[in-house]
């Protein structure tokens, strides 16, 4: 048997080195369910996008990244002149989903928005704003304009 292919048992230092690069199966599974988690998120998103789209709004980014954090959702009412910073909680029942944003994301939401409103000039002039959508188990959306303001974090 070559060096290569020799069995490694445990206390063999060949061994303990591919056990510390091994990625234990509690982070697999928790791995796997973050990107369930995420696919069910994206899920949700795009029926809001829909909706919003519905009902006259442009939609202007999704899963907005910036250093402060993500924003599921940036979208113009024109009617209004309005840009909504919307963040998408998605939970069993509407009450949970709408009482699921912390004050902490409020922080994160209202740093990502500084950094894309600097990114984006052309939305100078326009109302800003943060809303929430909350969305159930059986699909049901329920919009809360002006969710939070800048000084409610």
């Amino acid at each position: 048997m070559s060096s290569s292919q020799r069995c490694l048992l445990p206390g063999d230092p060949a061994r303990m080195l591919l056990d510390r690069h091994a990625v234990p199966r509690r982070t697999v599974a928790r791995r796997t369910q973050g990107e369930a988690s995420q696919l069910r998120g994206a899920a949700v998103e795009n029926r809001v996008c829909q909706a919003l789209q519905a009902r006259g709004w442009t939609i202007l980014l999704r899963r907005a990244r910036t250093a402060c954090g993500e924003i599921d959702i940036v979208a113009l009412q024109s009617a209004e002149d309005t840009v909504a910073f919307i963040e998408v909680k998605s939970r069993p029942a509407l009450s949970d989903a709408a009482g699921a944003l912390s004050p902490r994301q409020r922080r994160r939401l209202i740093g990502a928005a500084g950094i894309l409103q600097g990114l984006h000039p052309e939305w100078s002039g326009r109302t800003l704003r943060f809303d929430l959508i909350a969305v159930d188990a059986d699909g049901r959306m329920r919009r809360l304009v002006d969710a939070f303001r800048i000084g409610d974090a």
